[in-house]
């Protein structure tokens, strides 16, 4: 039986949140494995939603209507998988720093970071350094994100890299930074790992960081 994995990422990629339920739940009344419908299916096409989002074809409002989508087939899948032992890309722990609330671009990184296997842990927006090393302690993740809209503000990613030095933590886990003041040149100056200037190449910089 030839498996139309193509229409269910096509779904995806229009954001059209019921016709993925709908495929979704045919693919698993034919029984076809979930793990399949995730991997071929739903991350294919949030995948290239990312790629037309970096090259500037999509932009916010139809990325995040088409991670509905894809959550509204997890949704149906996931209950499947308990037990399963899913392969993880990584962890990863996202914040927007302290002092700003913007939210946006760190959501999207957390969007295509889940849809490429990766295990995100959101701590939200205005996140102290101490926090972010606390939850460091706590769950030892891959990779540590920051993100700042201001420039006032991107100053506490310098102070989190320093803090994780301070606690001898610096070399368990890897720190990339991003937002709109945010640039490579900054990112080499605080001793960040790595700097993203949208969600898709934050995907490709963590995988390349963990390879």
């Amino acid at each position: 039986m030839a498996v139309n994995y193509e229409q269910l990422a096509k779904e995806v990629v229009q954001g059209k949140r019921k016709a993925v339920s709908a495929t979704t739940q045919t693919f698993l009344d034919e029984g076809i494995a979930p793990l399949d419908i995730i991997n071929k299916g739903l991350v294919i096409g949030m995948s290239e939603v990312g790629v037309m989002f970096k090259e500037g074809k999509v932009f916010v409002p139809e990325v995040l209507m088409s991670a509905k989508a894809m959550q509204a087939g997890l949704d149906l899948v996931q209950p499947l998988l308990e037990g399963q032992e899913i392969e993880s890309s990584g962890t990863v722990v996202i914040a927007t720093v302290q002092g700003d609330l913007h939210d946006i671009g760190k959501n999207l990184v957390g969007i295509m970071m889940r849809s490429n296997g990766f295990e995100v842990i959101d701590l939200g927006k205005d996140v102290s350094p101490e926090l972010i090393i606390e939850k460091v302690k706590e769950l030892s993740p891959d990779i540590v994100g920051m993100s700042a809209m201001l420039t006032t503000t991107m100053l506490h990613m310098k102070d989190t890299i320093e803090l994780l030095t301070e606690e001898g933590l610096r070399n368990q886990v890897k720190v990339i930074v991003g937002g709109a003041p945010v640039s490579q040149d900054f990112a080499t100056e605080i001793k960040a790992d790595g700097y993203s200037p949208d969600a898709m190449s934050a995907v490709e910089l963590c995988k390349g960081l963990l390879a």
